[in-house]
């Protein structure tokens, strides 16, 4: 979906300026039938793509998330260095019933993020962390 909200702004400034533009009217159709192509090869192989590599898990133990597209980035997440975990909607999410979990721990990585989930996926998931995180000993740090 975000390939296709970019596509779509770098193409809509185009056609009204070729509406608008005579003098260059040649060069935007051209650039605008490249961002359209690519566009929509974006909007084809990059979810592909991004769904072949990106991973996640949540065992009894650790949280496991996988992420990037040439260099793999593979972070654990002991139960017991889990501070926080929360759940992010940006509108767009809202109206696709999807979410992100956030899993904050003391880490200088920073927190886990699992976006893209489906509402309900990641509402059972942050109730079952919190219950497993309160439940396991530690010092979350």
């Amino acid at each position: 979906m975000e390939e296709l909200i970019g596509t779509v702004l770098l193409l809509v400034p185009q056609l009204v300026a070729m509406f608008f533009w005579d003098a260059g009217r040649p060069t935007l159709v051209g650039t605008s039938i490249a961002t359209a192509v690519l566009g929509a090869v974006g909007c084809v192989v990059i979810p592909r793509w991004r769904y072949r590599v990106h991973r996640w898990e949540a065992t009894p133990e650790a949280v496991y998330t996988r992420t990037g597209w040439f260099v793999q980035d593979w972070r654990v997440a002991p139960l017991s260095r889990i501070q926080t975990v929360d759940t992010k909607r940006g509108p767009l999410q809202q109206m696709l019933g999807l979410a992100t979990v956030t899993v904050t721990t003391a880490s200088a990585a920073g927190p886990l993020e699992i976006p893209g989930l489906d509402l309900e996926v990641a509402q059972r998931l942050v109730e079952e962390l919190t219950a497993a995180t309160q439940a396991t000993r530690g010092d979350a740090t």
